[in-house]
């Protein structure tokens, strides 16, 4: 038996004691649900009054809601990156999906920075932090960090590979990582299933587990259950209105469900922390953040300020609300500190489970780093940009303050999110101060990072 110090000891008495008065263990399971492309306002706990998600507002009033919640990234694989290590992009380098330098290349006035399209592995993460102290991990949906989330601490995968979007959301699903259900299944409750059924595996010696489900939905191709679409007929809602996509939404919710009611069954809720949240702002074309600013691509707050619940019965009130800011890097280290576990010493996010209890977390500025391109929807959608949706840039967030800066030519925007959550007005002429502040902070962390900003001009770029 290892030596422990007295300090240890009486923590780890302390534990005991606590874990016993309360009934529950001393290592939670862990589910974090992980949506695709789904908005802050594509809920109906989250304001919709024409998306049907009851399950997912069970999540709400059992648990705690973050209504400052953010993604570390207003696209897909750099966002997922971020969330599995705990750091911001410029420690990983994923900063898109695919190449940087998409869009025309007339467009486009600088050269971008090169984009790393698979998460090294030198970097730890949370799969590898937790099975570290005797979790069992899965993962079941959209990986998108490489062929192989097995080697990244997962020892179950179910349909998770490079693809950003499925083949298809119906059996047979063409994805030699997930087993066939019945033809005309739903690749959402396949997928819940899958991980039901490992859940149920778990119980056989009563390991902790971390489950990861990355939903593909709602991400395009928008394949939706006939019957939930038709269920949507005559409905009108004052932002949202496109049937297919309310199913999508549904569905998800449906598998949601899933996973909840199986807890219920195997009584393992009360031992069990499930976080719900987003990789990004919704898709331009089929939904809206409204009254957010922006989407999917952009770095308003419609693009990366994401719904997020947690739920963990008896440690933390059920129906609260928190305007804390929150980043999607500080689930590494919040997992870690519930699980027992050491976080890696390289991290930017915080442990959030002091909020559980009530407490608060010491000041701090969040950040954003995106030294690429991405090309528009071919509508105005709420980007500045004639043939982007964002072009590159830096942001930084601190209290309700919040500074874009674009790379192509300087443009600075401030806003204050607090009077003016839309981003309607553009303060950085008349609050000079505030931005020569946030401006500054913002260039030192980009030192501190080492975070490439791309100065190069593209010799390709046309004026006209």
């Amino acid at each position: 038996m290892p030596h422990l110090t007295l300090p240890a000891l009486l923590s780890a008495l302390l534990v005991l004691s606590v874990t016993a008065v309360s009934g529950q263990k001393a290592k939670p399971n862990i589910i974090l649900l992980y949506a695709d492309d789904l908005g802050y306002t594509d809920l109906s706990c989250q304001g919709s009054d024409y998306y049907r998600t009851p399950n997912i507002a069970r999540l709400a009033k059992e648990g705690m809601t973050f209504t400052n919640a953010y993604a570390a990234a207003a696209n897909c694989a750099p966002s997922r990156a971020s969330l599995m290590t705990g750091l911001y992009t410029p420690r990983h380098g994923v900063f898109t999906v695919g190449n940087s330098n998409r869009g025309k290349a007339a467009h486009r006035r600088l050269v971008p920075i090169s984009n790393k399209t698979e998460l090294t592995r030198k970097l730890p993460t949370m799969a590898q932090v937790l099975k570290g102290v005797g979790y069992r991990t899965a993962v079941a949906g959209k990986w998108h960090l490489s062929d192989d989330p097995t080697t990244y601490g997962f020892e179950a995968n179910f349909g998770g590979l490079k693809w950003g979007s499925p083949k298809s959301y119906f059996s047979p699903y063409r994805n030699p990582s997930l087993k066939d259900g019945p033809k005309g299944e739903h690749l959402p409750a396949r997928l819940a299933t899958e991980l039901c059924n490992w859940i149920r595996s778990t119980q056989k010696k009563n390991d902790p587990f971390f489950v990861y489900f990355p939903f593909y939905s709602v991400h395009t191709p928008i394949q939706a259950r006939a019957d939930l679409t038709a269920s949507y007929a005559g409905k009108s809602g004052t932002h949202h209105s496109n049937a297919k996509y309310a199913a999508m939404i549904e569905a998800m919710d449906l598998a949601v469900g899933q996973i909840l009611n199986l807890l219920d069954e195997l009584e393992l809720a009360k031992d069990t922390l499930v976080v719900f949240t987003s990789d990004n702002g919704p898709h331009g074309a089929v939904s809206n953040a409204r009254p957010l600013r922006g989407s999917k691509g952009m770095f308003y707050e419609g693009g990366i300020r994401e719904p997020f619940f947690v739920r963990w019965p008896g440690r933390i009130r059920a129906s609260s609300r928190l305007d804390t800011a929150i980043h999607q890097v500080d689930l590494l280290p919040t997992f870690a500190a519930v699980a027992g576990a050491e976080a890696p010493e390289l991290q930017d996010g915080l442990d959030l489970s002091p909020l559980f209890r009530g407490d608060s977390l010491p000041a701090r500025p969040l950040f954003w780093h995106f030294p690429a391109y991405l090309q528009g929807y071919g509508k105005d959608l709420g980007s500045p940009f004639q043939y982007f949706r964002t072009t590159p840039c830096g942001v930084v967030r601190q209290g309700p303050w919040k500074l874009i800066e674009y790379f192509e030519d300087g443009t600075l925007e401030l806003y204050n999110l607090q009077r003016d959550p839309s981003e309607k007005n553009n303060l950085a002429e008349r609050e000079a101060k505030r931005r020569e502040e946030l401006h500054d902070l913002l260039k030192s962390w980009r030192k501190a990072t080492k975070a490439p900003v791309p100065t190069e001009k593209n010799p390709k770029f046309q004026s006209n």
